[in-house]
């Protein structure tokens, strides 16, 4: 819960042969997940690491079936779900069976070689679960639902030309960015693989790098969709990846799941204009239009060596984009992905009201009333840590207790930043009396990471997540500030049947 980020369990490749048959019976060393990284390339996403299923199955609401966001439902050879972690981050998880892939080891193995992959044109692959019999992924999360959703089950506007065209060059990249990086192989490409993000980018789903399963069938949908050369042998090759986007590009032309054959028929018929979605009504560009139906044509061919290889579709795509400087939210008629504030699900407490009202004096008045009471047990020191040192740290925090209830609060963040910085004692009221300090002098940056660090030294402390609340909406991060307002009742809730404090 909280800012803090959701615990996992790095493991390296080469430690996969000793550690991948311990299942059950290993208690894994958990630690925080690193920040997602900054470099546009991998579209922020973090570091690939292996996640505990029993986290896993707190995000999804123990695999609700109100998580499952695979539209191709039940008969699915293995389901999607969304979930949410404790750091707030949304993920994607999908499960296999243990039939699929028996062998943990194979499994985890073959999860790192996707993992390893990091780029802005696909959502992610960010970790995995070989738990016991238990088989996962988990990717990052892409809100704004499917290009099958946009293209075959609009219900505002259907997508607009110049968007079509973006969507097949953002793909291609992604396939080309795989090719480069050794992993030319993509398992049943289609339109449901193609997601869109929080700012309506399209994206490739990363679980089609992987196979289904250890015996590596691939293809799920209707045969009329299947390259040729995989029904002759079952063996999926690089070329048929570009088959497959070609079949994308057929969608993305007609706006309908049409078998390749027929749209064949109608290309050699040189009946461009049957074949293009009338839902666009005219408004495309012809010339365009037949440069993309002439690649979709070159990658359905029945020969593979005929088929142009991913650069090649980047090259006829890239030139064809008219509208760069548009966003694609507001081509996909969408508008930017911000989620409405949570209302609080529990009565609130004074010091929840206070958080809620952003009422900083109601909150000071609070913590001046609930002194050192929450910091018991925070601290345990030896006889001979009480040196002068100590006494000096000690008289530090006594003047700045005076200042803070005087409400000298310039003053009370010295002389708390003198007992901070000494750190042979730990304090989270120290630091949330610091956070409101800040708070006070306009620094809602500083409040939220002294809220943070009273979390870290009690993490169960319903005041230190009321006070990143009120940070965050002071940094107008309401739908976060909502989420941790929620988080603190729901703790001031559990310490209320029983916990620790009163």
């Amino acid at each position: 819960m909280g800012c803090c980020e959701s615990k996992v369990t790095e493991k390296q490749p080469e430690k996969l042969q000793t550690q991948a048959h311990a299942n059950n019976s290993r208690t894994p060393t958990h630690h925080p997940n690193p920040s997602p990284g900054s470099d546009p390339e991998t579209g922020g996403a973090p570091p690939f690491s292996e996640f505990s299923f029993s986290d896993l199955k707190a995000a999804t609401n123990n695999f609700s079936s109100d998580y499952i966001v695979s539209e191709s439902g039940e008969k699915a050879p293995n389901l999607v779900y969304k979930g949410r972690l404790q750091n707030r981050r949304w993920i994607a998880v999908k499960k296999f069976t243990k039939m699929a892939w028996p062998d943990p080891k194979q499994f985890a193995e073959e999860a790192w070689g996707v993992g390893k992959l990091r780029h802005r044109r696909l959502a992610n692959l960010i970790g995995y679960c070989c738990d016991g019999d238990e088989r996962l992924l988990v990717a990052e999360y892409m809100p704004t639902d499917t290009l099958a959703k946009h293209l075959f089950h609009w219900e505002n506007q259907t997508i607009e030309w110049a968007m079509r065209l973006r969507v097949g060059l953002y793909i291609a990249e992604a396939l080309d960015y795989c090719s480069t990086e050794g992993r030319p192989l993509y398992h049943d490409l289609n339109a449901y693989r193609v997601l869109f993000d929080e700012d309506g980018d399209p994206r490739l789903s990363c679980f089609g790098l992987m196979r289904n399963s250890r015996d590596g069938k691939s293809y799920s949908t209707n045969l009329a969709y299947t390259p040729p050369e995989y029904l002759r042998n079952g063996r999926v090759t690089p070329e048929s990846v570009i088959y497959s986007f070609g079949t994308v590009l057929l969608d993305l032309l007609s706006g309908k799941h049409i078998p390749p054959s027929h749209a064949l028929d109608m290309i050699r018929g040189k009946n461009i204009i049957l074949l293009m979605d009338s839902h666009l009504e005219g408004k495309f560009s012809t010339e365009e239009a037949t440069v993309v139906v002439n690649l979709a044509s070159q990658c359905l061919q029945y020969e593979p060596r005929e088929r142009p290889n991913t650069k090649d579709l980047v090259a006829t795509l890239a030139p064809l984009q008219t509208k760069p400087e548009v966003p694609s939210y507001v081509m996909l008629g969408i508008p930017k992905h911000e989620e409405a504030p949570a209302t609080p699900q529990r009565p609130l407490s004074a010091m929840g009201e206070a958080c809620s009202r952003m009422d900083l004096t109601a909150i000071h008045q609070i913590l001046v009333m609930t002194h050192y009471r929450d910091d018991e047990g925070t601290n345990e020191l030896s006889f001979q840590e009480w040196t002068q040192q100590m006494r000096d740290m000690l008289e530090a925090r006594k003047r700045g207790d005076y200042a803070f209830r005087d409400k000298d609060f310039k003053t009370a963040i010295d002389c708390y930043s003198q007992f901070i910085d000494v750190g042979t004692m730990v304090s989270p009221t120290v630091f949330a009396r610091r956070s409101l300090c800040y708070l006070l002098n306009e620094q809602p940056d500083a409040a939220l990471r002294d809220a943070m660090q009273a979390q870290c030294v009690y993490p169960d402390w319903p005041t230190a997540f009321y006070m990143q609340s009120v940070a965050l909406a002071k940094l107008d991060m309401h739908k976060d500030a909502a989420d941790m307002l929620n988080e603190a009742t729901a703790l001031e809730e559990k310490r209320q049947r029983g916990g620790r404090g009163s």
